[in-house]
């Protein structure tokens, strides 16, 4: 049987006289001890979300009688598999079954006593795959350390994101916030503090969190976040509804969620899968991802918590990887074929990314030796997280902290690419599902630093380095290169498991400053005809729109970040340029 079918409902064996008990107020759970920290799988926050509710907000699950046992890993929500160039890299276990609004919790001192700092987990997978059961977000070692760890499944997909006339948006989002509603009604009888919960995600589950502290339903629910590989954003409702469409199309059904709810749901996901084939975070394509809906999310997330007006107060921790892009363009080859491509790529990426010949002139200047793959996927990265993450930092100076996870995996060509630091953030790396992305024998003294500083966080709100200001510090994680640099004419250590550096984007991200600050105010770059010398040729619009097809169509991509139409945030100004193909 392969990895990724494995039960994972797999349990130690049930002992009523020494497994932790726990009363919840839909009723009792019983885990399992397991070296020393109580564990709670499969606990259900939410009735499931089929028949009359499916496409529907989540209600609360039907009290049970009696102690229910919670010592394996609930129903994971339905979605379709990774393909087999990206299921080599990741796991995305399955189990069966109807219950899968449901939670998990790992403590190391049940009890209402206790009020330890707890950790709430938004898995990613692009809002279509995913889910709780995945080996490496394994609580256990944050337990250990004294924190109360909380990982939830949510619906994915058409289930969690399709936007329908008839019914609400954003049920996937909706199903996060009832999780948290959970946490803080139940989780000191866990040993957790309400008042100390921390929210955190990487990927779609970064961008799930950012959206959730500036939901006005979610204020007072958590006190820190952490974003890693994903910004605060809204997708166009639009692009949304044309996936939807598109899936309808197939399907040869009106798209409504009354219709939708009618198709058998394997069918839904075979559908699903084939219309989302070619999306890439690169270079976009149909996909889902979170709306404006004027309830939950009422505004662009990233622009109410720059301006101020959601969660005062909240400290941030923001993280990128060095090399995001690898793990999209990697497998399947993708790397090579944009080499190949090189001027069609670039006008690609300039399509994607809505900007000018100075952006990709500029990158070049600054990396002379990158190949057009490196020069597209850092474009593309910079736009898509780093510049947003950093203007989030920017609005919350001395409460926000940033870093960047730079150890290159030991597998060939993925360097320091996207999702790779979790089994470092988890320090589970030990297990083969950390090895899939990681390669055999990654350093522990580097998970015992990225493990360490999410824990100080959660605990302390200071991860262990300078909180953001002018100087722009970010932590370096895994830098393998060591020797010095100099700035303002302070000498500074460079390499080890992990040194502060300051402003090591800044050249970059003021590349998209200066390409915000060339168009009119609240307009975007006009790319009617650009002229431009890297390609030696004049390009239009339509031509841009062309190469994006092209490039998709070379090598289809299933990457584990959603994105919506792409934002172009100056650094500092918030300039902000949108772009959709």
């Amino acid at each position: 049987m392969a990895a990724d079918q494995t039960d994972p409902r797999a349990e130690a064996q049930a002992n009523p006289d020494t497994d932790p008990v726990v009363t919840t107020p839909y009723g009792a759970v019983r885990g399992r001890y397991e070296n020393g920290i109580a564990a709670f799988r499969g606990i259900p926050y939410a009735a499931p979300p089929f028949g009359a509710r499916r496409f529907r907000p989540p209600v609360p699950p039907e009290p049970w009688d009696g102690v229910r046992d919670a010592g394996a890993f609930g129903a994971t929500p339905p979605k379709p598999p990774y393909s087999e160039a990206f299921a080599q890299y990741l796991s995305d276990p399955v189990v069966a079954g109807d219950d899968c609004l449901n939670l998990n919790v790992w403590t190391p001192e049940p009890g209402p006593a206790a009020l330890l700092p707890v950790l709430v987990w938004l898995h990613g997978g692009a809002l279509t795959r995913g889910s709780s059961a995945v080996p490496v977000y394994d609580g256990r070692n944050f337990g250990r350390d004294g924190i109360v760890f909380v990982s939830i499944n949510y619906r994915l997909g058409v289930e969690g994101y399709g936007l329908f006339p008839d019914a609400p948006a954003n049920p996937g989002l909706r199903d996060q916030l009832a999780a948290l509603e959970w946490v803080h009604r139940s989780i000191r009888a866990f040993g957790g503090d309400p008042d100390r919960v921390t929210l955190a995600g990487q990927s779609a589950g970064a961008i799930s969190a950012g959206a959730l502290i500036a939901a006005p339903q979610a204020q007072g629910m958590f006190r820190r976040a952490i974003l890693q590989s994903g910004p605060p954003e809204a997708f166009e409702r639009d692009k949304v509804r044309r996936m939807v469409r598109r899936m309808a199309t197939r399907l040869k059904v009106p798209a409504t969620a009354e219709a939708f709810a009618a198709v058998d749901r394997h069918l839904l996901l075979r559908t699903q899968a084939e219309v989302g084939r070619l999306s890439s975070p690169v270079l976009g394509g149909p996909a889902f991802g979170i709306v404006v809906d004027g309830d939950l999310v009422p505004r662009d997330p990233l622009q109410a918590l720059v301006d101020g007006d959601a969660a005062p107060g909240v400290d941030l921790l923001l993280g990128w990887t060095r090399d995001e892009y690898r793990l999209w363009l990697v497998p399947g080859g993708l790397m090579e074929r944009v080499d190949r491509l090189g001027p069609v790529a670039l006008a690609g990426a300039m399509a994607r990314c809505h900007c000018g010949h100075e952006v990709p002139r500029g990158y070049r200047a600054l990396h002379p030796g990158a190949g057009t793959a490196e020069i597209v996927g850092q474009m593309v990265t910079d736009s898509l997280l780093r510049s947003p993450l950093q203007q989030l930092a920017e609005a919350r100076p001395g409460s926000s902290y940033v870093y960047e996870f730079a150890w290159p995996s030991l597998r060939p060509g993925l360097g320091a690419c996207h999702a790779l630091e979790l089994g470092f953030v988890f320090d589970t790396g030990e297990t083969s599902e950390s090895a899939k992305l990681a390669g055999g024998g990654a350093p522990q003294e580097l998970a015992d630093a990225m493990h360490g500083a999410w824990t100080r966080f959660v605990a302390t709100g200071d991860p262990g380095w300078d909180a953001w200001g002018p100087a722009h510090p970010v932590r370096i994680f895994g830098e393998t290169d060591s020797g010095r640099y100099e700035e303002d004419g302070i000498a500074h250590e460079v390499g080890g498991m992990s040194y502060t550096a300051y402003g090591p984007r800044d050249r970059e991200l003021a590349l998209w400053t200066a390409e915000a600050a060339s168009a009119p105010p609240g307009e975007p770059v006009d790319e009617t005809t650009t002229p431009d010398p890297l390609l030696g040729k004049t390009l239009r619009s339509t031509e841009l729109r062309s190469a994006v097809r092209r490039l998709r169509r070379a090598g289809g991509s299933e990457g584990t970040l959603t994105t919506g139409p792409l934002r172009c945030w100056g650094p500092v100004r918030g300039f902000r340029v949108t772009s959709e193909t």
